[in-house]
């Protein structure tokens, strides 16, 4: 059970892949990807969450996040 987390009543472990294509037309740079990290690793950290692995490809985003129970994928990646 090292893997598993827990709240005050929950025991929990719940890992979505989660892929989005950005709106803009335009291609981003695979070279730029250490610039994103900290502001993906801070917007997960606002919800408890806890990116566990990401790759920024050319036109789109690969993430496994690790998300509290308490929070839907929603409310984690639209904000």
């Amino acid at each position: 059970m090292d893997d598993y987390q827990s709240l005050s009543h929950t025991v929990w472990d719940c890992k979505y892949h989660v892929v989005w294509i950005p709106k803009c037309g335009g291609k981003s740079s695979t070279n730029n990807s250490a610039e994103f990290r900290p502001s993906f690793q801070e917007l997960a950290r606002q919800r408890e969450s806890n990116i566990l692995e990401g790759h920024l490809m050319l036109d789109h985003v690969h993430m496994l996040i690790s998300i509290p129970p308490k929070y839907s994928v929603a409310q984690v990646v639209v904000t």
